[in-house]
């Protein structure tokens, strides 16, 4: 460790730099932003604003503090290095300068105990300054130098660095500390001051990976903790040994590079890092290929650049055919590569060669062959294949196949199959064997991309194809089809209209003429002759049947050959009906309505003939000779070709309805005629021509809908009687049903019966259930004596009266009452079992108990006592509760 000296001048108060060329000893390797020494102005005047500067702003920066940081990293030359600070006043922009000469350490040695100097003092330092007419002394900041110390120092701990003193110590008693990071900052504890006699040291080894320098500021006070000097500065620099070795980024490097490749091509590139200084030898790494594997076709395929890690090709001949994968074992060094004093690592870099597009497409064979049955498409008629050793399923390795010659008009195709890379001939246009027997195509194949530069094979491989038509049975076919005939209507049945035959195109195979058959016939009115052809009415052509649409009348028909298999072919025959004049024109509408006077009582009517021109209007309308009431009460006149007007002649005809008959006349030649009769319902009109005679009108007749209308209505009231009537007998089976026993006046509900006979005996077997139902209705003479009258029979004599109750509503209620009492008897477990025989005695229309709703609670309960209620067994104890129960 280099010594460092401090010493101290008395002066007088001088503005600006204390030295003209300030000397400085650092490191060699400098990293940017390190503080590398402490320039101090003077300045007369604490009040002044100094800005500091530097010639060289680019390597040094000065603080406003003074201290001069490294603006970047960098290694010092072996020569001093020299720039230039200046302090300006920002006020009066006057100018100080110094030159500052760096000087690199010489290499660290680690001294040994014998050759350690004495540890030096950092003393404060003072300076004289002027105020007023005295002279005063003036504390002065010092540039101490860093104190260089090597990380992992092995001790003993604590090590003295440097002792720190005041020489004001001799007259006060002192008490020296550091502050900073590494002292009484995290990480503390790291340097410990004597407080005493001011002795600096490391309490234990360093490590530069965590922290690179130490910044702490010593101070001086009194016993009284009064400041007695300026706190100085101390830079402590960890110097750097190499402790860590390199680590690559990645284990496995994986890179790729096309085959054929020139050498020099650039492949990957591999990065490790180290801990240690990176501007220092012991971070400086070297790069180098350990081993390559395969070795073929040369050990030595890659090379790498030993600085940047960049792996390139250094020899010819990669192809992916061969090898198609290189590993590479990369070993980084630090110390420069150093082999005997630096650290090294390992890492795998995996190359893979890409393929390019070197190897074209090759036919397995110069022929194919291949045969497809005549008119039938979207077949695969033929199969190419090829072979190419490029990577499948790239576009080097993907074939695209076109025909170059047999094909002029383009009835074949070729598809590409994606997994095997085969061409599928496919037949894309029917094939006829009468025309072409065979094709003979010429095919060429190559890849979807182009071949890569320099290689010497052609770029495409071309081969033949022969296909073979097959002669398959094919289907007759009608010349021509459709075919039209014109014909007039009213051709009678049996009349012969046309022939209609067909062809077969097969012509090289031996089978018999063709047969005809009708196919479709909506109206049947054709036949054909399964032999020759020829077509014959079966009825009557009528051109205005529903059959016929515009004028035309379609017939379907077939042509079957012999074959195998057999085949067949239709034919439309389209029989163009010409109109004749055979169908007499009617009046419409067939109703109509006028008034009774003669104003207002027009009525239109209009002509309606089912032929077409010149067999249709104009028409003439006229009324008949007889009856003659006709022309006397009515008169027509022709308004436009098709519509005429029917009105009355006299001033006033009787309401009612008359039936007009009209005679209309065609065009048609000869003409025909029609009587049609227009049935006219007269009736009384208001002002505005409208029917007031509804009554008359109606009673007079009604119209077909109207009848039917009220036909539904008288329907569907019937059905709506029926099902009340259906319902009402539902509901008296339903009240029969649920009939007591007994008549309501007898109602048994409040009544306390006694039942002390378990059954009947032989004389009691006999006896009326009728009783039962409705006692009333027992006759005096079915009365048995008394003597042997059952206790519980109805007594014939009479008996005392008593109140009779009310009787129920409803007989329902009565059957709700039994149900829940049957019910209540299936759920109780000590009633007896359900199979057993339940006699059920006739008790009386009287009772002397009398009614339990004649019961009225006392106005006071507390009068009564309830305690009885507790021996009467478990059925009672709610009702012992409810009232026995004391006041609560």
């Amino acid at each position: 460790q280099a010594p460092i000296k401090a010493t101290c001048e008395d002066m007088l108060c001088k503005m600006g730099f204390p030295e003209d060329v300030h000397s400085a000893v650092v490191s060699r390797s400098v990293r940017g932003g390190q503080p590398l020494l402490n320039v101090r102005f003077q300045s007369c005047d604490e009040n002044r604003k100094i800005r500091f500067g530097s010639s060289d702003p680019e390597d040094f920066r000065v603080g406003e503090d003074g201290v001069v940081y490294a603006e970047r990293s960098f290694q010092l030359s072996a020569e001093p290095t020299e720039f230039v600070v200046s302090a300006q006043d920002k006020e009066t922009q006057e100018e100080w300068q110094m030159k500052v000469k760096l000087t690199p350490e010489p290499a660290f040695i680690e001294a040994s105990e014998k050759d350690q100097k004495k540890i030096e003092d950092i003393i404060f330092p003072w300076q004289q300054y002027k105020h007023g007419s005295h002279l005063k002394r003036q504390k002065r900041d010092w540039v101490i130098p860093p104190i260089n110390l090597p990380e992992n120092s092995r001790g003993p701990f604590p090590q003295e660095l440097v002792r720190i003193r005041s020489d004001r110590d001799k007259s006060l008693s002192l008490r020296y500390s550091v502050t900073g990071p590494g002292a009484d900052q995290p990480p503390t504890g790291i340097f410990i001051i004597n407080p005493i006699s001011g002795q600096l040291s490391v309490t234990k080894p360093l490590d530069r990976e965590q922290i690179a320098s130490f910044h702490l500021r010593a101070h001086a006070v009194d016993v009284n903790g009064n400041q007695v000097e300026n706190p100085i500065d101390i830079v402590i620099n960890v110097i750097d040994m190499n402790d860590n070795r390199p680590e690559f980024l990645h284990q496995v490097w994986n890179g790729t590079v096309p085959e054929g490749s020139k050498p020099g091509t650039y492949v990957m590139t591999v990065t490790a890092i180290d801990a240690d200084d990176p501007n220092a030898q012991n971070g400086m790494l070297r790069y180098r290929i350990l081993s390559q594997a395969p070795s073929s076709p040369s050990p030595n395929m890659f090379t790498i650049n030993n600085e940047t890690g960049d792996i390139i090709t250094v020899a010819a001949g990669l192809d992916r055919e061969k090898v198609q994968q290189y590993t590479l074992i990369i070993q980084a060094t630090d110390m420069e590569g150093n082999p005997t004093y630096g650290l090294s690592n390992t890492a795998t870099a995996v190359i893979t060669v890409t393929d390019v597009n070197d190897n074209p497409p090759e036919f397995t064979a110069m022929t194919f062959y291949g045969e497809v049955p005549e008119n039938r498409v979207d077949v695969i008629v033929a199969n190419l294949t090829v072979t190419d050793k490029d990577q499948p399923h790239t576009p080097a390795w993907n074939a695209r196949y076109q025909m170059t010659g047999g094909d002029p008009t383009g009835q074949f195709t070729i598809l590409t199959d994606p997994n095997s890379n085969d061409g599928l001939v496919t037949v894309v246009k029917p094939i006829d064997f009468e025309t072409n027997r065979m094709f003979v195509l010429t095919v060429a194949a190559e890849n979807q991309v182009p071949l890569a530069k320099g290689i010497q094979h052609p770029p495409q491989s071309t081969a033949t194809v022969s296909i073979t038509v097959i002669d398959v049975n094919e289907s007759p076919y009608f010349v021509p089809n459709p075919k039209l005939v014109r014909q007039e209507e009213g051709l009678l049945a049996g009349s012969m209209l046309t022939t209609f035959t067909a062809r077969d195109p097969d012509r090289y195979m031996q089978q018999t003429s063709l047969r005809y058959s009708k196919l479709s016939d909506p109206a049947n009115w054709l036949k054909i002759d399964p032999v020759n052809g020829q077509i014959t009415t079966t009825a009557v052509l009528d051109r205005e049947s529903i059959y016929v649409q515009n004028n035309m009348y379609n017939a379907t028909f077939l042509a079957s050959d012999n074959g195998i298999p057999p085949m067949s072919g239709t034919g439309t025959l389209q029989i163009y009906l010409l109109d004749i004049n055979d169908n007499a024109p009617q009046v419409n509408p067939k109703e109509a309505t006028t008034c009774e006077t003669l104003q207002p009582n027009a009525i239109n009517i209009t002509a309606v003939d089912p032929d077409i021109d010149p067999n249709a209007g104009p028409f003439a309308f006229e009324l008949p000779d007889s009856p003659p009431s006709i022309k006397r009460n009515w008169t027509i006149v022709r308004i436009s070709g098709d519509h005429a007007q029917l009105s009355l002649r006299i001033r006033f005809l009787e309401a009612g309805i008359y039936d007009v008959p009209i005679v209309i006349t065609d065009s048609g030649n000869p003409h025909a005629s029609s009587t049609s009769v227009l049935k006219v319902k007269v009736c009384q009109c208001d002002i505005n021509g409208d029917c007031t005679d509804v009554d008359r009108i109606v009673g007079a007749g009604l119209g077909t809908g109207a009848i039917i209308a009220i036909l539904l209505c008288i329907i569907i009231l019937l059905i709506l009687v029926l099902m009340f009537v259906v319902w009402m007998k539902r509901r008296d089976k339903e009240r029969q049903a649920k009939q007591l026993l007994i008549d309501p006046e007898d109602d048994v509900r409040d009544n306390i019966l006694k039942y002390d006979e378990e059954g009947g005996g032989e004389e009691d077997q006999d006896y009326d259930l009728s009783q039962l139902q409705q006692p009333d209705t027992v006759e005096p003479d079915t009365i048995k004596p008394v003597g042997i009258r059952r206790l519980d029979e109805r007594p014939i004599h009479a008996e005392p009266q008593y109140p009779v109750r009310s009787a129920a509503p409803h007989p329902g209620d009565i059957g709700d009452f039994i149900n829940e009492g049957l019910k209540a008897a299936d759920n109780d477990p000590t009633a007896p079992p359900y199979d057993s025989l339940l006699v059920f005695d006739y008790e009386g229309s009287g009772s002397t108990a009398g009614s339990l709703s004649s019961l009225n609670s006392s106005s006071s309960g507390g009068e009564q006592d309830y305690d009885y209620l507790n021996d009467w067994g478990p059925r009672f104890k709610k009702l012992a509760d409810m009232y026995g129960g004391g006041d609560d």
